[in-house]
């Protein structure tokens, strides 16, 4: 049922770290890791802590409908191993998908250079398996896992024919495809110059509470979509004076509150000028209108960014152009931003040591580290192809003076490794900490990760370094599926996370 061809293994590389990196405040780059193909796209394993990625059918190229396959490869963090695997079986070339982390685990890739088709990886090592075909074939479109299990997709005319990817919804207990009538694509459609061909691209999608799924961008115009029945869509605004903000980000930084965070973007794919605009959404029970609050604008404009959410609340955002061109490293953003949820307020870190712009990746790691990785695919000796990534350490990870490393608080005990949604949890810890979040698995690929989202806990009861913390209630807020739990000490330190299930 499962074919992978494992092709080589090759030893972690490294590099000289850049001079500007040790100064109070900035956080480290990390040494270069070398990977066989370009990382267009990636996931955190929740079974190994391993991190995938995956490029096209070639490691350094695409073509749509050229090959039924797709080019791999495994990071170990454990021994610094990279592993590079053929996936030939399911008949799917996974460049360009939509990517959804499902409850239990399985990440759902859909769609892009074979535009029907839906791959499922269940487990390690490389276990692949086929997914029901979708009814409308997509490229570029965006996922997102629902209150109820489902999987909710929308958009993406980059291939498959341009126009009407209206919403379809995928059940995983049936592996199929179901149209969704009253979820039409219309109404988020950008004004993007080049038309319908980029106008539905990279949906910025949020499951949420009963069913629904926000749409927060990239267009200027927001919408609720509801997944009952045929489905169903309504307007909820605009995103306060912003413009189509097209390979901008958006992150859900406090699911607990219905907190979303947007930065940058284009108002068209590529040749306009990006924007540093930021913005708060505030969500509540659907379908009622969300609230925006413009917010402090980013130092630098940015489109092709990653938006990586921290333990804290914080946001790191790394890579993007200020004037967006794909397959071109010209007007690189090289110094990445930190974004404080409570201030509203950027700060300035480490200058990256590679250009992250078009086909580049973000992550967070359990070790409360970011992945900033590829960039490129443009063929055969392209220099902007980057076959390469760093782990960046923010801030948070070390001492006042920028190069000590803190003490990080220890999570020595977990009372369930399995708990469901409202359920309580304890942890206990090998000294005191103050506070606590649970950080869902994520998986990005260009400049959307849907999965990513940050649920803050507090402690009901305390008995020494013994804490029992409750729960959301609403599987909207705490999407069924693997999150990787985290304390954090009164400086803020992250402790390493564990991993836990949670279930309906």
């Amino acid at each position: 049922m499962f074919f992978v061809n494992v092709i080589q293994s090759a030893t972690l590389s490294t590099f000289v770290y850049s001079t500007l990196v040790t100064a109070a405040g900035l956080g480290q780059w990390g040494p270069t890791i070398q990977f066989p193909i370009v990382p267009v796209a990636t996931a955190l394993l929740h079974d190994t802590g391993e991190l995938l990625v995956w490029s096209a059918y070639s490691p350094s190229t695409f073509q749509v409908d050229k090959a039924g396959y797709t080019q791999s490869a495994v990071y170990s963090p454990s021994n610094g191993t990279v592993n590079q695997y053929t996936i030939s079986n399911t008949g799917h070339d996974m460049f360009c998908p939509g990517i959804s982390i499902d409850f239990n685990g399985r990440i759902t890739v859909t769609g892009g250079d074979t535009a029907n088709k839906t791959t499922i990886y269940v487990s390690a090592p490389e276990t692949w398996t086929a997914g029901g075909l979708m009814n409308i074939p997509r490229g570029y479109q965006s996922s997102a896992t629902c209150s109820d299990g489902r999987i909710f997709t929308i958009g993406g005319s980059w291939s498959g024919g341009y126009g009407g990817k209206n919403g379809e919804i995928f059940n995983p207990s049936t592996n199929s495809w179901s149209l969704l009538s009253g979820c039409p694509v219309a109404p988020m459609l950008t004004a993007d110059a080049q038309g319908a061909f980029r106008s539905d691209n990279h949906g910025w999608l949020f499951g949420w509470k009963n069913g629904y799924v926000l749409q927060a961008g990239p267009s200027k115009a927001m919408n609720w979509y509801g997944t009952s029945g045929s489905g169903s869509q309504s307007a909820a605004g605009k995103r306060a004076s912003d413009a189509d903000a097209m390979n901008g980000n958006a992150v859900m930084y406090d699911a607990v509150a219905g907190k979303i965070a947007t930065f940058g973007g284009s108002p068209s794919y590529q040749y306009s000028y990006a924007t540093s605009n930021a913005h708060v959404i505030t969500i509540g029970t659907p379908p009622a209108a969300p609230s925006v609050t413009t917010i402090n604008n980013m130092y630098y404009a940015r489109a092709f960014a990653n938006a990586v959410i921290l333990p804290s609340g914080s946001v790191v955002i790394v890579g993007g152009q200020t004037y967006p061109i794909p397959f071109s490293d010209a007007n690189s953003t090289l110094t990445p931003e930190l974004w404080d949820p409570v201030s509203t307020k950027f700060t300035k870190l480490a200058v990256g040591p590679t250009p992250r712009n078009y086909h580049s990746v973000g992550l967070l790691m359990p070790d409360g580290t970011v992945f900033s990785g590829g960039g490129g695919l443009c063929g055969d000796g392209c220099a902007q192809n980057h076959f390469d990534g760093q782990f960046y350490s923010p801030p948070y990870l070390f001492q006042a003076d920028g190069t000590t490393k803190a003490t990080r608080p220890v999570i020595t005990n977990v009372s369930a490794s399995t708990i469901r949604v409202g359920a309580n949890i304890t942890v206990t810890t090998g000294g005191a900490v103050s506070s606590f979040a649970l950080m869902r698995i994520g998986s990005a690929t260009h400049t959307v990760n849907t999965d990513q989202r940050r649920v803050p806990l507090t402690a009901a009861s305390t008995s020494g370094f013994a804490y029992t913390l409750k729960t959301p209630t609403d599987a909207g807020v705490l999407l069924p599926g693997y999150w990787m739990l985290f304390v954090l000490d009164v400086n803020g330190v992250p402790s390493v996370a564990t991993t836990v299930k949670v279930t309906l």
